[in-house]
């Protein structure tokens, strides 16, 4: 493997390069800029070298979006201890879960983890620090407590007149395969894997991502960070990319409800969109396509000597509701649905799509707006190859495969599990069906195991029938199941919709049966769906959005 840089020096370079510009801001609180950042950094490794951590330590961090969790995340490597990311969502006993499993020495956690953990659950674990101050919340060691309650006094005798950049000296990876994160999936199975993430992995993610968006988002940008930065997608694309470019990020530190990130994209005005699918189908639902489709605005897109001005008119309203200043909208973690797409294609917005896992840290495929083909998710990225297992790869789905500098070491203590997903030559496998064409643009036909068996042996893909079935009246999400030779959807309505037009049970069922002959009017045979039963509860979901299907099955 090709010999590479310190991941490591590039938070050091940009501490020292940005020293007096805004790095952090936890929306409607306070700021902090690179030398503050750099200062809690130093504190942090106080604390841990007179604690007693060492380097290849764990520690695991578990809380909102914030400010101190981006601290802790940056002082936890630049001091050469593993972070442990635990996505806040998990329930209590998933989080001690990991903890135990990771072996972490110190665990972070939020406001309201903290009242959530029960610290007997992690006998192994020396102390719980509270990420809003830093403070302890339960200490199993002397050397943790001395640390903390001297913290000041220490940093004030080893820097006696000032802090500066000329003291910023991280530490830098000895070899690119040293595990740098062991990141937890959330998946939708149900079982969760510590993924292990070597230091050439989050260079070669971020070397890409700096050669792609840097051009477009000088420093001093501004940012939203509305991913769960312990989701590597929002980890690498949004925080890591931000901060090592010199961009100044605002943290939604409270649920990002729509309202919210509309209101922080109106005030914050984001020179970049990295968003999930929900998120942006949301806001175009809401905020656009109400206005678009009545009789009116359909009768002047078809007025050819208009409609080029009513298509500015509509991107401009899009551009405007995420914050106006975006030169990219950036979308992952899930497909973004087909009909959005080409709407959104079709009035010049640029947006674009990218792909990857949790192993890969996460990229495997990306590509600007200006290089991206509808219904693609690009094509693979520098640093990485890709192929598609199949006799046609243009033209008959099959598995998608990757290798490279992104993909991970292993899972962590499940060798069976590394073995069914890495082979002997290196290559991921990611268990995504997907064709290849000519151009290397990938196109993602949905999961293997969620492919079905129709009735005469056809593969039938889930995916492809949700998507049209997304796009129909009061549909707001679906999924399609098996029972015995049947297909059936399961579909949770469209709430607000139900609302306003002041719909009841009976009204919801016969707009549904309306689906149901248009839906199947559009599939062939083997693909015909017996039934759509409504599901009262808002599907259960994984952190990047995608619904737990385990559980509906």
């Amino acid at each position: 493997m090709e010999q590479i840089p310190s991941f490591n020096q590039y938070i050091e370079d940009s501490v020292i390069k940005f020293w007096d510009k805004d790095a952090f801001t936890d929306y409607k609180g306070a700021t902090l800029q690179f030398h503050d950042v750099a200062r809690k950094i130093e504190k942090l490794h106080i604390m841990f070298e007179n604690s007693g951590v060492k380097r290849g330590d764990k520690i695991a961090l578990c809380g909102r979006n914030s400010s101190h969790w981006a601290v802790a995340f940056l002082a936890t490597l630049t001091y050469g201890a593993i972070a442990v990311p635990v996505q806040n969502e998990f329930t209590p006993e998933q989080i001690h879960n990991i903890v135990n499993h990771s072996e972490s020495k110190l665990l972070f956690v939020g406001d309201v983890v903290c009242t959530q953990v029960n610290p007997d659950m992690m006998p192994a674990l020396e102390g719980i620090v509270y990420l809003p101050d830093f403070s302890i919340v339960i200490s199993r060691s002397e050397q943790l407590t001395f640390a903390r309650e001297h913290l000041n006094e220490i940093f004030g005798k080893r820097y006696p007149k000032y802090f500066r950049k000329e003291h910023i000296h991280y530490y830098k990876e000895q070899s690119h395969e040293e595990l740098a994160m062991i990141n937890y999936t959330s998946g939708t199975t149900g079982f969760s894997k510590g993924v292990m993430l070597p230091y050439r992995a989050l260079w070669g993610n971020i070397d890409y991502v700096l050669k792609c968006l840097a051009p477009n988002v000088k420093p001093g940008s501004n940012l939203v960070s509305i991913l769960p930065m312990a989701h590597m997608y929002g980890l690498a694309v949004e925080f890591l990319f931000g901060f090592i470019n010199g961009c100044h990020l605002y943290f939604l530190n409270r649920m990002p409800s729509p309202s919210l990130i509309a209101e922080a994209f109106a005030e914050v005005k984001p020179r970049l969109i990295v968003a999930v699918p929900l998120v942006i189908e949301k806001i175009i639902r809401r905020k656009v396509l109400a206005e678009v489709q009545t009789n009116r605005m359909k009768l002047l897109l078809n007025m050819p000597v208009i409609n080029k001005k009513i298509k500015q008119h509509i991107r401009d309203r899009i551009m405007e509701a995420f914050g106006g200043n975006a030169y990219e909208i950036i979308v992952g973690g899930a497909p973004l649905n087909q009909g959005i797409e080409e709407f959104l294609n079709s009035v010049g917005v640029p947006v674009t799509i990218g792909y990857g896992t949790t192993e890969t840290a996460p990229l495997i495929t990306f590509a600007n707006y200006d290089k991206y083909k509808i219904a693609s998710c690009g094509p693979v990225v520098d640093h990485m190859e890709a192929k598609v297992v199949s006799p046609d790869p243009a033209n008959v789905p099959g598995e998608l495969i990757a290798r490279g500098m992104n993909v991970m070491l292993g899972y962590y203590k499940n060798e069976e599990a590394t073995n069914a997903v890495l082979d002997k030559d290196g290559w991921f496998h990611t268990g995504d069906l997907a064709t290849m064409a000519p151009s290397g643009h990938i196109y993602i036909k949905g999961r293997i195991k969620n492919m079905l068996l129709g009735a005469n042996g056809q593969n039938v893909y889930p995916e492809e029938i949700e998507d049209k079935l997304n796009n129909m009246p009061l549909v707001g999400e679906s999924i399609i199941i098996q029972r015995d030779t049947k297909l059936v959807a399961l579909v949770h309505p469209e709430l607000e919709d139900k609302e306003a037009m002041d719909f009841d049970d009976d009204d919801i069922k016969g707009i549904m049966d309306e689906n149901l002959k248009t839906l199947n009017n559009q599939l062939p045979p083997f693909c015909k769906i017996a039934a759509i039963e409504i599901q009262k509860e808002e599907f259960q979901k994984t952190a990047k959005k995608s619904i737990k299907r385990y559980l509906y099955k």
